[in-house]
């Protein structure tokens, strides 16, 4: 009896003295891998050519950095830059590259640099640079007003709608009110406050919410899941845990899709009307509603173009895939992916091409409303 308690204590012992080894070797092992980790830029020193290394199943490049940001500024390291021999993950660089690195940093002092991407925000700087310059120097005041519509236009989408839709709001009522609300900004600014702007903005967002319209009916006939993009499915895992209607967000994409095009060409038509009315103040409501339609419909041959390019344009690679296994037409625009797209440039084409003789009809009426009234008032002062 007394060799069984021993051996049981003995058990015991070791069980305990294994477990409290192996929660310290746990525990040293995690504070061992312990790290923060941040993003830097840097400039490539020098790189080699790329060495096959077949056992291992990838190949590689030496590369030396200097760290060009951060509180490892001005440091040159040399690391090993791993390729998978997959073009899309491979970033092989090259003397004098700008990339992007991210630095792994350890509570001893110590940290690992790897390269994440290349650098691009310079081009981009750039380009944005020239844009810039372009449009003030060939729109003048009406260039800067168009700058600052565009500012507000890219505020209201990342520091008003977007927020809205992750704190739970209906994407479809929040796209809907953030695209009116930039129509009549972006309009008012540019175009000033008169009975034009007003006709424009109107025309505008009605033909943008038919397209809404049509493509939340049209897509929950054909059932369609919001989910034919990758990002979409990414935000099931979002760190906030809500859970989205993927159809509400695919309409609500559609309507801002759908504005760009619909603004320009609500705004086109009700500046052609009030030029037209102007020039000869003595043409019928009719007759302004008519010319409105003829500017709307030679706008209209190339803006339908305009959205059914655009969205066919980001599908080329999907396309020639589909062409390359000869796989039926049938089968194609039945797919998810291909059958969003379709409704998506149908619903604004539809919404683009209502915007036209809703404008035209608004615009002709205020030109010949206001022309009256100021005929009124002429005339009352010629009285007295």
């Amino acid at each position: 009896m007394k060799r069984l308690i021993l051996l049981l204590l003995l058990v015991v012992a070791l069980t305990s003295g294994s477990i409290s080894v192996a929660a310290q070797m746990e525990s040293e092992m995690e504070t061992e891998t312990e790290f923060v980790n941040f993003t830097e830029k840097g400039t490539v020193l020098e790189a080699s050519e790329i060495e096959e290394r077949p056992e291992d199943f990838f190949s590689s490049q030496n590369v030396a950095l200097r760290i060009d940001s951060g509180k490892y500024k001005g440091e040159i390291i040399e690391i090993e830059n791993v390729l998978s021999d997959h073009a899309y993950y491979d970033i092989i660089v090259e003397e004098g590259q700008k990339v992007s690195l991210v630095i792994e940093e350890y509570p001893d002092g110590e940290y690992n640099v790897y390269i994440s991407d290349y650098y691009r925000i310079n081009s981009i700087v750039y380009l944005l640079g020239a844009f810039i310059f372009l449009v003030v120097l060939i729109g003048r005041s009406k260039g800067i007003k168009s700058l600052i519509s565009l500012g507000i236009t890219i505020s209201a989408v990342l520091f008003v709608m977007l927020p809205l839709i992750l704190r739970g709001f209906n994407p479809i009522w929040v796209s809907v009110i953030t695209a009116v609300l930039v129509t009549v900004v972006t309009i008012f600014l540019v175009a000033g406050i008169s009975h034009k702007s007003v006709a424009a903005i109107a025309g505008t967002s009605i033909g943008v919410i038919v397209a809404g319209v049509i493509s939340f009916v049209v897509g929950n006939q054909a059932s369609l899941t919001g989910l034919s993009a990758e990002e979409a499915t990414m935000l099931m895992y979002i760190p906030q845990g809500i859970q989205f209607n993927f159809r509400h967000l695919l309409f609500a994409g559609i309507i801002l899709g759908a504005l760009g095009a619909a603004m320009d060409v609500g705004i086109s038509i009700a500046s052609a009307i009030d030029e037209i009315h102007k020039a000869n103040p003595k043409l019928s409501q009719r007759r302004l509603f008519r010319s409105g339609m003829n500017v709307g419909k030679d706008v209209m041959g190339t803006m339908v173009n305009t959205l059914i390019l655009a969205y066919t344009g980001t599908s080329i690679p999907m396309l020639l895939l589909f062409m390359a296994y000869e796989t039926e037409m049938s089968k194609v625009f039945n797919l998810d992916v291909i059958a969003t797209e379709i409704v998506r440039s149908l619903s604004g084409s539809i919404g683009l091409i209502l915007t036209i003789p809703i404008t035209a009809m608004i615009a002709s009426y205020y030109a010949k409303d206001n022309s009256k009234v100021k005929n009124k008032t002429n005339t009352e002062n010629e009285v007295i």
